[in-house]
């Protein structure tokens, strides 16, 4: 039975919670211990349920809704498509998939000029460190502890956070480092300059011990997603990447999957800073994830590799028409509607001086960091020791105090993403300022749950 099929709120919410319940096998969570909630609808940076309780987007659902729920002309974007070419294969040349390659390689560092689609945004680190290992015939990765790529098997091996270890086969030539961090230093820095200091100081010494004439490429979120804690690295630090990787000869990767396409107040987050990577990862934002997309932009230097060769790798839904026409519209509304400065804005001006303000004022709240529309506050049992309010004992299901927060949250009306020992905050790029000081609001009240345990 559909909701469509059923005769009031209630007896459509029930029909979809059972046929969710008997029949979904969902990643990530317990089966059987999960509740979802039944979505009626949503539009901008709302959605409702089906007995009309509304609910502020605060994770822009997996850090994807960039441009918010039922943006007109995205909507629009997938009906004009829908109504004039659903489907052609990659190998035919369509004009929104070439239209959505040329609009993404003109807001990429300069050099990277094509665009490899696919489908998902695991999908795309596959094909980047594929295409780097064909490129230089090394095997070996680097990645960083404090990172998320995604759950296909290299991408959850470069993966730097605990949802790695129970898929860790330990097969993939992958080896970690440590990122900055310095609410954690791993070097006993003091300032960001000596953590960014120490940090390349280290990664070169990994890079040296590991065999540089081995290691095909360094997979990196210029700025970490909400798994990775939202770590935005100090000044220099990229570019001490950037430039550790030209004299070895390694491919360095920016996964912008996360903070791409106007999370950072940025088009790309890399683009702060100024360093071009040789490839770049993206999906999410691409295009809202009204329709999956997500590709890899390519350099000159690595596309000259395939001109002699052809490339081993492709998917039936490259560059899938539907998705494409809604990236373009997505692109094109941005710019129109000025999202990226807003996201800026919003950072500057409304998350950064009220979430520093919450940090100071609750005992739970070790530090608030982040940039635009992304920010993460680490939860911790004492600001002195620093402990954190939950430890990475438990990192595949959700802590008794994970789901006392999310409960809290939720019983607000505020939907935010609870991850180990951090309240990530990544609502909509477009979110309405009204809306982005309603939803802190509403974390601050909820705060005092956490500050409750704090000893």
């Amino acid at each position: 039975m559909t909701p469509s099929e059923t005769g009031n709120g209630l007896e459509a919410a029930q029909a979809v919670v059972a046929d969710d319940g008997a029949h979904l096998f969902r990643g990530w969570v317990q089966q059987g211990a999960h509740m979802a909630l039944p979505v009626a609808g949503a539009r901008g940076s709302w959605f409702w349920d089906y007995a009309g309780n509304r609910y502020l987007d605060f994770s822009s659902q997996l850090v994807y809704a960039n441009l918010g729920h039922q943006h007109p002309r995205l909507v629009a974007a997938v009906k004009e498509q829908a109504d004039r070419l659903c489907v052609i294969a990659p190998h035919f040349a369509e004009e929104r998939r070439a239209t959505a390659a040329r609009k993404i390689a003109e807001l990429a560092p300069e050099g990277l000029n094509r665009v490899l689609f696919t489908t998902g945004g695991a999908e795309a680190v596959e094909h980047a460190v594929r295409l780097a290992r064909l490129h230089t015939g090394r095997y070996k990765l680097l990645s960083a502890h404090h990172s998320f790529h995604g759950a296909t098997p290299t991408a959850i091996q470069l993966t730097g956070d605990p949802r790695r270890w129970r898929n860790d086969t330990g097969n993939a030539g992958v080896v970690r480092f440590f990122p900055p961090y310095l609410y954690r230093s791993a070097f006993y820095a003091e300032t960001e300059e000596q953590e960014c200091a120490r940090a390349l100081e280290h990664l070169e010494q990994v890079i040296v011990l590991e065999g540089a004439q081995t290691i095909a490429a360094l997979v990196l979120e210029p700025v970490g997603g909400t798994s990775s804690g939202v770590l935005v690295p100090p000044a220099g630090y990229l570019a001490g990447v950037r430039e550790l990787c030209d004299r070895y000869g390694i491919v360095l990767i920016f996964d912008e999957i996360m903070v791409g396409f106007g999370r950072t107040g940025a088009w790309f987050a890399s683009d702060h800073w100024g360093v071009r990577p040789d490839l770049m990862t993206f999906a999410k934002g691409v295009n809202s994830g009204y329709v999956p997309l997500s590709g890899v932009v390519v350099c000159d230097e690595i596309v000259e590799t395939f001109t002699k060769t052809p490339y081993p790798g492709g998917s039936t839904y490259s560059g899938h028409p539907l998705g494409c026409a809604v990236a373009v519209e997505a692109i094109d509304t941005m710019r129109d509607e000025g999202v990226v400065e807003h996201a800026a804005r919003l950072g500057r001006e409304v998350f950064e001086p009220e979430l520093t303000k919450m940090a100071e004022r609750h005992p739970c709240v070790g530090e608030a960091r982040g940039i635009g529309a992304i920010w993460s506050l680490e939860l911790v049992k004492s600001k002195e020791t620093r402990e954190m309010y939950v430890g990475f004992d438990a990192p595949d299901r959700l802590t008794p105090q994970g789901a006392e927060l999310m409960g809290a949250l939720m019983k607000r009306g505020l939907n935010a993403m609870v991850y180990i020992n951090r309240l990530n905050i990544t609502p909509p790029c477009n979110i309405s300022e009204e809306d982005a000081r309603e939803g802190l609001a509403r974390i601050d009240e909820v705060l005092g749950v956490a500050d409750a345990r704090v000893v």
